[in-house]
């Protein structure tokens, strides 16, 4: 859509808005859109950071008032080599603010045409892996349910599991999953426990959760355990490499990922490793890989698997301490909006809501809009 095509009256409330409750600027201030304290988008380098400056919703039984709903998961009990991830949540909250809510190239404006909340973080419990499980499906669940779009920042890879399972419990149909990243993370245990390489293990055990409808992009290089290659073959998921990527070319992996994703499956949940990008461009991250996607590389394919709709996203493994200038922030940032302005574009924000036949009705979030 051209700019000229799009709306502007968000904009206009929300700046009516900031002067409202933030106070009429000073006199001197010529532009009195402008406020005492700051509300809203702008400025970018000020306020309360919320993911795209997106409205805080305190009482999560109002998120089906929304489209999609942010959560994050800050968690890393799952690492088994640098840990961090725990400190993704505020990382990317914090660089999203650099962002405006309209992409040129897409022609979108998701302030315009879509709602967009930010819901907080899960409470995870730092020394139990199963118990934070259990808080993560607990509040996907609650999100999905609702029928606004569940978008995770995470936290390291482990809460896939938990998240896909959060989705599953409220639809009788099946899932496919749409999986980037360097790493195959479909081992049964790592270090003797569910870590942050065995999430598809668990999540494609469930019942309406199919290891046929796995796909995994970019998978690759020195750190893919043997123990892995056995369970994708065993279980005949579809792994493609990053040399995979290169000779077949972006249109055609997009079309196998898709084909073989939505094969009978009734939605499709992304997962995004923040590692299956060169690490030259995305040093903060706990298991960093040299030879991964390109950053148009990622985005490109990114946006061609979401034009035909998703149930759910997730971008895991940001470990802001061991990043430089929050590039990797940033470029977990870009995957989310790219996914949210690609949905909104083709017409599939909220294709998800007709496979919610089991929704998780949850004691003390009544009033939630079904």
């Amino acid at each position: 859509m051209r700019e000229a095509d799009l709306p502007a009256d968000g904009w206009r409330k929300e700046q009516q808005w900031a002067v409202r409750v933030g106070l009429a600027a000073a006199d001197s201030i010529e532009d009195r859109s402008i406020s005492t304290f700051a509300r809203g988008e702008l400025p970018h380098y000020a306020g309360i950071n919320t993911f795209l400056k997106a409205p805080y919703v305190e009482d999560v039984a109002r998120v089906g008032d929304y489209d999609a709903a942010v959560l994050g998961v800050p968690f890393d009990g799952g690492t088994t080599y640098r840990p961090g991830t725990r400190f993704g949540p505020q990382g990317i909250r914090r660089i999203s603010a650099l962002y405006t809510p309209y992409n040129y190239e897409m022609g979108v404006d998701l302030r315009e045409q879509m709602t967009l909340c930010d819901l907080g973080d899960v409470f995870t419990i730092p020394a139990n892996i199963e118990k934070t499980f259990d808080q993560i499906s607990r509040a996907v669940s609650h999100v999905f349910s609702s029928g606004a779009l569940p978008l995770i920042m995470g936290g390291d890879h482990s809460i896939g599991f938990a998240t896909v399972r959060g989705i599953a419990q409220c639809t009788s149909k099946k899932i496919g999953i749409i999986h980037f990243d360097r790493h195959a993370d479909i081992q049964e245990k790592d270090l003797d426990e569910r870590m942050h390489t065995t999430p598809w293990f668990h999540a494609t055990n469930l019942e309406n959760v199919p290891a046929a409808n796995l796909v995994q992009i970019g998978i690759g290089g020195w750190q893919v355990p043997r123990e892995a290659v056995v369970e994708a073959r065993k279980r005949d998921t579809t792994t493609i490499s990053m040399a995979d990527v290169e000779k077949l070319g972006l249109d055609k992996v997009a079309e196998i990922a898709l084909e073989t994703a939505w094969a009978d499956a009734d939605a499709v949940y992304l997962s995004f490793d923040i590692d299956s990008v060169d690490c030259g461009f995305v040093p903060g991250t706990g298991w960093p890989e040299p030879g991964g996607f390109l950053p148009r590389e990622a985005l490109s394919l990114v946006s061609k698997v979401a034009a035909e709709g998703i149930c759910g996203m997730e971008v895991v493994e940001v470990s802001p301490p061991y990043d430089t200038s929050d590039i990797t922030s940033l470029f977990a940032t870009r995957v989310m909006v790219d996914v949210l302005g690609t949905l909104v574009a083709h017409g599939k924000l909220g294709s998800h809501r007709g496979i919610i036949d089991k929704p998780v009705e949850i004691a003390g979030a009544e009033g939630q809009k079904q």
